[in-house]
């Protein structure tokens, strides 16, 4: 009975989304991340470096839009190389292989950060949910699931050891009306938090946060205890 009303109130779709992005993708690749940013680096010694922002960083929509082609979704976004891929048998896959693209983001002063980006993919499946008739799922709907799917996933990252400072979530909303460059705005913000955390270090100052960005706190106050999936129990039935 238990299953069947979770089932209907979809709560267990984000959370399955995210543990199967962890366990099947993320907790393989992001051990090896800066290693890769560290190969790159020395291949490329005219690039500046920083090592803070040697991370995976990885787009949340909150609208579960994405593209398939970041250029093309900010002209200041500008695919630059692939980094060093990773090559494992995988369920039954032999030779799987794992990597990333490595992108140059210009910012409003036509500074270049350089820096490895992409969509937490499950956003797809969640969008296409919506779009099929089949699934049932509203667009409020996919909008709370994209919320429980970020705030799952950071608990998930946040308890993995190996994965520990690999990565950096970036979960936003869209602005109602259209802006050519908010993406690339967006992602140099959190380039620069890196940054500024890196000097942190020595100077002992931590910037404040503007109130555009998102984190897990702002989710906590829009997601109900409700909304989240819950154990499955066959006690006193």
């Amino acid at each position: 009975e238990m299953s069947e009303m979770s089932e209907r109130s979809k709560q267990n779709v984000a959370h399955g989304l995210a543990w199967s992005f962890y366990v099947g993708y993320l907790k393989i690749v992001l051990p090896r991340m800066k290693k890769s940013m560290e190969e790159f680096s020395r291949a490329n010694p005219n690039l500046p470096v920083c090592r803070k922002t040697w991370k995976l960083h990885i787009l949340v929509p909150l609208s579960c839009d994405t593209y398939d082609d970041l250029e093309k979704a900010d002209s200041n976004i500008q695919y630059v190389t692939e980094l060093t891929e990773t090559t494992l048998a995988r369920a039954g896959i032999k030779k799987r292989v794992y990597k990333h693209s490595l992108y140059a983001i210009t910012d409003e002063e036509n500074q270049l950060w350089h820096c490895a980006v992409e969509y937490a993919t499950p956003l797809q499946t969640l969008y296409a949910m919506s779009q099929d008739e089949c699934a049932a799922f509203s667009r409020e709907e996919r909008l709370e699931q994209a919320k429980l799917f970020y705030r799952t996933l950071e608990e998930i990252l946040r308890g993995s050891k190996e994965c520990a400072d690999t990565y950096r979530l970036i979960a936003y909303e869209e602005p109602e009306e259209a802006e050519t460059h908010f993406l690339s705005r967006e992602i140099v913000w959190h380039l620069r938090q890196e940054h500024h955390e890196e000097i942190s270090v020595l100077e002992q100052s931590h910037p404040p946060r503007p109130s555009t960005a998102l984190d897990s706190a702002e989710l906590n106050l829009q997601i109900s205890v409700s909304d989240l999936p819950q154990p499955l129990h066959t006690d006193g039935f």
